[in-house]
């Protein structure tokens, strides 16, 4: 497991790339229906609702945490974010019975992104240096 230590600053980085992705994702599907359609096919979401604040959350929070731009904060409220939309729309003892395994996860991750910082790679590092 030494061979791994070497690498954990680029490994947190790809934690945090992916992840900033995949929830990017999420927003971009409440809005342009893109990759999938997250409306049942009527069109965008209400900016102004909770799924619309949600929304524009996932996608720049997403692309503040791909780019490495404030990720302790942005991760923080991102995972608060989470743990709100487990407990109002997918709370259960079991998270599978009703798809809240995808938002406990997102939650976690975010708080040790929280924690830990944007690893290698983001531009909290190179705004550090100067």
């Amino acid at each position: 497991m030494n061979f791994l230590q070497a690498f954990q600053n680029q490994i947190l980085a790809i934690l945090r790339i992916v992840s900033g992705y995949a929830f990017f994702l999420h927003g971009t599907a409440k809005f342009f229906e893109f990759p999938i359609s997250m409306t049942d096919g009527n069109g965008s979401v209400p900016l102004f609702s909770m799924y619309g604040v949600a929304g524009v959350l996932e996608v720049v929070g997403g692309i503040l945490l791909i780019l490495g731009l404030f990720t302790r904060p942005a991760a923080f409220i991102l995972s608060g974010l989470m743990a709100a939309a487990y407990f109002i729309a997918h709370f259960s003892i079991f998270p599978l019975v009703n798809g809240g395994e995808a938002a406990m996860l997102f939650s976690f991750v975010f708080l040790y992104l929280a924690s830990a910082g944007g690893g290698a790679w983001s531009l909290d590092n190179i705004l550090a240096k100067k």
